[in-house]
């Protein structure tokens, strides 16, 4: 090869050197700490530069299976099948209207769920598709939108719970 000749990346490439042990293999090809093995076991991105085209995305902590892998698809996904169910409570009783204060009671189970989330996803070291972004991310995400539905469905009509001055003012100014 020619010393001109260029990588892809704009880098000269180094002629590789072959390595029977695939420890030593790895060691020797493996030059920065963000370059990941693949299924076998060899890294993807031998180079400190970043490729111009992303292929993949790295997983979110606690983002695996939340059961082995043994186990059938629904038991693998159950903390993120759980907070769907009790999330989809909440909505049915909304949507059922049964009683006076089913919105109010609706509202409170669905922001139960977010709160459900992200208890979970502190709590346990995997949970599946739960987990989005990281982990401090998720827990405030869910945490803040838990809380946010749960205090607005107190602060609901008729007959509030709790009286926040800006839902009077958007009511007044809404309705006048």
């Amino acid at each position: 090869m020619p010393a001109e000749a260029k990588h892809p990346e704009g880098a000269a490439k180094r002629p590789e050197r072959a390595v029977d042990d695939p420890e030593q293999q790895a060691e020797e090809t493996v030059r920065d700490a963000i370059s990941a093995p693949d299924a076998e076991g060899r890294p993807r991105r031998t180079t400190r530069r970043f490729p111009l085209f992303t292929k993949d995305t790295a997983r979110p902590e606690g983002g695996g299976r939340a059961a082995s892998g043994d186990a059938p698809p629904p038991a693998r996904q159950w903390p993120m099948l759980l907070v769907l169910g009790v999330a989809a409570v909440g909505l049915a009783v909304v949507a059922t209207d049964a009683f006076r204060y089913a919105l109010r009671v609706g509202c409170l189970v669905f922001a139960g769920a977010l709160l459900l989330g992200a208890v979970l996803r502190w709590a346990l070291p995997r949970v599946g598709m739960l987990a989005v972004r990281s982990r401090f991310t998720d827990i405030v995400t869910y945490g803040g939108m838990g809380v946010g539905i749960a205090v607005l469905a107190l602060a609901v009509h008729p007959d509030p719970v709790i009286r926040l001055q800006f839902v009077q003012n958007v009511l007044h100014f809404t309705l006048t």
